[in-house]
């Protein structure tokens, strides 16, 4: 684990909170009410990581990527809020841990279904992959909550999608939502 200095020093209130500057909440991706596991380390520091619900999911997420990719054969891809938790098919050491898009962020926190149509700019799936974009995706909701996406992913030349195609998609991530509920 690779830990920055920043040079920021806070005090902690008589409460016992600490604030994380703006920056480090910017870069981190740390939103207001997003949950945060405590960690020490036989240094003596304590390291805040963001929570992933999602990141429990990570062999099932894997089997239903494959079975989508198996039945479709488009990329499959299943992220949390930030990083792509599983993929199958093409791009997938290209894809897989990688952070998202802030566009591909925005259409979940939209929380409505996206698919390309013909002549608008391709989304792109991750922040540094340029090769991958975004065919159809949809935000994965729990009890209100963003949790991740369910996305079909594909180059240039395989991003138009079917009816079934998109109903695919709101179908897996409306079981996602639903399995973490429970």
């Amino acid at each position: 684990m690779d830990m920055k200095a920043t040079g920021i020093v806070r005090r902690i209130d008589d409460l016992g909170r600490v604030v994380i500057p703006k920056e480090i909440r910017r870069t981190m991706r740390i939103r207001e009410g997003d949950p945060l596991e405590i960690y020490t380390n036989s240094e003596g520091g304590v390291i805040f990581k963001k929570y992933s619900l999602m990141g429990g999911l990570g062999d099932f997420a894997g089997q239903m990527c494959e079975t989508l990719n198996k039945t479709t054969g488009r990329i499959s891809v299943i992220t949390d809020r930030d990083t792509c938790l599983a993929v199958a098919g093409g791009g997938k050491r290209d894809l897989t841990d990688k952070r998202i898009s802030s566009a591909l962020e925005q259409i979940m926190e939209g929380r409505g279904i996206y698919q390309y149509q013909n002549g608008e700019t391709p989304i792109t799936v991750t922040e540094d992959n340029h090769r991958y974009f975004v065919a159809c995706a949809a935000p994965i909701l729990s009890e209100g909550d963003v949790l991740g996406c369910v996305v079909f992913a594909g180059n240039e030349e395989e991003l138009l999608t079917d009816e079934t195609d998109y109903k695919l998609v709101q179908t897996i991530a409306g079981f996602l939502g639903r399995h973490m509920e429970s």
